[in-house]
């Protein structure tokens, strides 16, 4: 491991923790600051994502979503490529998928506008701390090389950092969603 690896590697550590004890206290309602928001982009094509382990979910607000127009979940197909976005529906068939995370029986993939993203930790710079695959970051700067995609951290008010060790390939948030408060970064 390299200098930065292992800084990466130890800030994922403390806030994995921090997630987990967050997850634990299992408050009702985590995603209704997030159905605030998207409440806002009514039809806009957007895709969330199958929360496992520890991660916030997502889940309710992207059932209403659905009500309005495509939601998708993440598809990962290979090691090193982006992620494909397959349309979503709250009560439709699933498969298991790399990770434990679940897709549709059926790809049907298509290009989301806005992309709920999973995280481990941010910061209020618009920084965001993945699992360090590079998926998120492959995809959504795919997907803003085409048009604006908006991109929505969402996690625990705990999952927060100070700082964070970014590199120039980690896309920014352009805003995080908490179970208490959103938050907007400048453009």
């Amino acid at each position: 491991m390299t200098g930065l690896s292992e800084v990466k590697a130890a800030a994922r550590k403390a806030a994995f923790a921090r997630r987990k004890a967050a997850f634990e206290m299992n408050k009702p309602g985590a995603a209704g600051h997030l159905s605030e928001v998207l409440a806002g982009y009514r039809g806009v094509p957007l895709a969330g994502y199958m929360p496992i382990r520890t991660e916030i979910d997502p889940l309710p607000a992207m059932a209403e979503a659905a009500a309005h127009g495509d939601v998708g979940v993440p598809v990962i197909e290979a090691e090193g490529l982006p992620l494909r976005f397959s349309r979503w529906e709250p009560e439709g068939a699933l498969r298991e998928g790399p990770f434990g995370a679940k897709v549709p029986v059926v790809d049907d993939f298509f290009e989301p506008e806005i992309v709920i993203v999973p995280l481990v930790a941010f910061d209020l710079n618009g920084g965001r701390l993945g699992y360090g695959g590079g998926f998120y970051d492959r995809s959504l700067a795919q997907l803003r090389a085409r048009r604006a995609t908006l991109a929505i951290g969402f996690a625990f008010d705990a999952q927060e950092a100070d700082s964070l060790p970014l590199e120039p390939t980690d896309q920014p948030l352009d805003m995080i969603v908490t179970e208490s408060r959103i938050v907007q970064f400048p453009a």
